[in-house]
């Protein structure tokens, strides 16, 4: 189903700048490719939408390909962040497809898709990058860099400058407000006037746990029993 699903994602890559991600694409990625409509359906029940999650998933495994084989040594966090996003953006290549996955996942019936995913490229660059967070953290890290690499690609397909520079510099800006944000927050908690203030918040986050943590609850989080 993989192999199949590979070959009809291939084909239609060449309609869907003119068809969208729609039934048209996905008849037209059959047509090309000589795949029985049965065998079609069976690897993209949904048809075209499939097509569009999966080519959203293989941008996902280059990037984190090309990371694989790049030396993050002596690379700040920041900078490992930014290389991150710049290596998925650039995987798409073109931006006429990914334009017109943004316009598929816009609608309602597949918002919830869209951000899924969106949320799922930011959990794979977290986790490529070591993460170990297994409290609330898990959950804001990966919600900051969501809405980086959702601007970072708004901005990146209307950028029209050569290499796409002025997309990197507003990349580079984006990471540097999350980062004032993480040291403002980091002073905060050293002042002594606001700690009685944490202190309630603080514990609560400290009891919630990331998902993989209790795998056989099928929950976004929980919060950890009371231990005396």
């Amino acid at each position: 189903m993989d192999q199949i699903k590979d070959r009809l994602l291939d084909a239609a890559l060449l309609h869907v700048p003119f068809d969208g991600w729609s039934e048209a694409a996905f008849r037209a990625a059959m047509s090309d490719t000589g795949i029985e409509p049965q065998m079609a359906r069976a690897a993209c029940p949904r048809g075209a939408v499939d097509l569009a999650v999966a080519y959203h998933l293989r941008g996902d495994a280059e990037m984190v390909r090309r990371m694989h084989r790049t030396d993050l040594t002596d690379m700040r966090i920041r900078d490992k962040v930014g290389l991150a996003i710049r290596y998925r953006i650039e995987a798409a290549e073109d931006k006429e497809l990914v334009r017109r996955g943004a316009t598929l996942f816009a609608l309602p019936q597949h918002a919830a898709e869209g951000s899924r995913l969106v949320w799922g490229t930011a959990d794979r660059i977290w986790t490529l990058l070591g993460d170990t967070s297994e409290d609330v953290n898990w959950y804001t890290k990966r919600a900051s860099l969501s809405a980086v690499y959702g601007s970072t690609v708004l901005y990146w397909l209307g950028d029209e400058t050569p290499g796409e520079q002025a997309t990197w510099e507003f990349l580079d800006r984006r990471i540097g407000n999350v980062m004032d944000f993480e040291k403002a927050k980091a002073q905060l908690r050293k002042n002594p006037l606001f700690k009685p203030f944490l202190a309630g918040p603080d514990f609560l986050a400290r009891q919630i746990r990331p998902p993989h943590a209790r795998p056989r609850h099928r929950m976004p989080g929980w919060l950890s029993p009371r231990t005396e």
